[in-house]
């Protein structure tokens, strides 16, 4: 049976992209077929083959599949990094759900697992009444939390995984990664992250190390998607 999955994210910058391609890379160790999706992409560069993100490309690239169309995989690329309400009005472009919901059916149709990767946080606007988190909401997707390890990270991922639940939506679990290698307690925070999410840890990813060699630390992951 098909499945797929949300990455979300606590904020901008905190690795989602990092998490989602470390899944991809369990996931395929783990015998499925598998590939990635960024449905909506800003901060795109002009190449001659069109607009091309980098995060799009990553996972493009950790699923395998070097075939696959860039624009089933990155349906919405804009130009400006922005927040992709901001981006898409520079670039004379409305957002909406359907186009990105058919790219999504094909990648199903063909993929046993599809990581559909957010933009942003949970709540970045998309267009006027529309938000990241509406994807996973209207595709009822499992979603994962990737926690970025800093300062700050316990009140971000608490609140995010607050609005997730009021949402909705099934928080199948969070991974935490590892973005500042001098941060102060890790393990103590870790232990607090494990104590109040109400969701269980899914695996913690090490500072600096590629998705593909970071791969077995997300088995949990795995798992929690068989």
């Amino acid at each position: 049976m098909t499945a797929a999955v949300f990455i979300a994210g606590t904020d901008t910058g905190i690795g989602k992209t990092h998490a989602a391609c470390t899944l991809l890379h369990a996931l395929r160790a783990a015998g499925h077929d598998v590939c990635g999706m960024k449905p909506v992409a800003s901060g795109c560069t002009e190449t001659p083959a069109g607009l091309r993100n980098d995060d799009a490309l990553a996972l493009q690239a950790a699923g395998g599949d070097a075939g696959l169309p860039y624009a089933l995989v990155n349906p919405v690329a804009l130009r400006d990094p922005l927040s992709p309400h901001l981006a898409a009005a520079h670039d004379g472009v409305a957002i909406t759900l359907a186009p990105l919901r058919e790219a999504f059916e094909r990648l199903q149709a063909t993929h046993h697992t599809v990581v559909v990767e957010g933009v942003g946080g949970w709540l970045v606007p998309l267009a006027p009444g529309l938000f990241a988190s509406d994807i996973a909401k209207q595709w009822q997707l499992p979603v994962i939390l990737v926690v970025g390890l800093r300062l700050g990270c316990l009140n971000h991922a608490l609140l995010s995984a607050r609005t997730i639940v009021a949402d909705g939506c099934r928080l199948l679990g969070w991974i935490g990664n590892g973005i500042d290698p001098a941060m102060d307690a890790p393990g103590e925070n870790l232990d607090t992250l494990r104590e109040l999410l109400p969701a269980p840890c899914l695996g913690v990813l090490p500072h600096g190390v590629a998705p593909a060699l970071a791969a077995g630390c997300l088995r949990a992951a795995v798992a929690a998607l068989d």
